[in-house]
């Protein structure tokens, strides 16, 4: 088979090509007491070395993963009919490439990221504008630097799953499984 890698490379770009956001994801983490939750982010990076995205460090999923770096990724491409199931453990990028991502943003979203105390409770709408006032006039025509509380993670798979859409149910599932020599198994499963 081929390798995982670049068959979502593959399978990457060709949702670019049909889909909106081939990027969004959902991310499953659990909390404290093994409670699960999942959102959607976005994909900022992927290869070899795993499958990148950034957070606030102080936002609930940022909570959680710091108490469980056990991750689960999920991508679905509806027009394609396909989805890509990940899953491993996460990883802090370094500051390096959380600063290089974080200036590659737009001017409006370091902002919000510094207004936005994310999952936290707000009173009104009026308490997030009046924050995102008081950063843009601090921050002015200047740089935005990356707030201590905001970085990336990139999850190292240990397991990743790979579904086709085929007609009558017969649906194609391959697995990837990390062995502990750290090359690739894989399975065909049932649909």
């Amino acid at each position: 088979m081929q390798d995982p890698f670049e068959k979502f490379t593959e399978w990457f770009e060709e949702a670019h090509k049909n889909e909106d956001m081939a990027e969004a994801m959902s991310v499953a983490t659990v909390d404290a007491h093994g409670r699960p939750s999942v959102r959607m982010v976005l994909l900022k990076d992927h290869g070899p070395d795993g499958f990148t995205f950034y957070t606030n460090l102080l936002s609930r999923k940022g909570g959680e993963i710091i108490n469980n770096s056990n991750m689960a990724f999920c991508f679905h491409w509806k027009s394609l009919a396909r989805q890509v199931r990940i899953e491993g453990q996460v990883s802090p990028v370094s500051n390096e490439e959380a600063d290089a991502y974080f200036s590659s943003r737009p001017k409006d979203s370091q902002i919000g990221t510094w207004a936005s105390k994310q999952s936290q409770p707000m009173e009104g709408r009026f308490e997030f504008e009046a924050q995102i006032l008081k950063y843009t006039t601090k921050f002015g025509l200047g740089t935005v630097p990356r707030p201590d509380f905001w970085s990336g993670f990139r999850l190292s798979p240990r397991r990743i799953e790979f579904w086709q859409d085929r007609r009558f149910r017969l649906h194609d599932r391959n697995v990837y499984m990390l062995n502990d020599s750290g090359e690739w198994d894989t399975e065909t499963l049932y649909p």
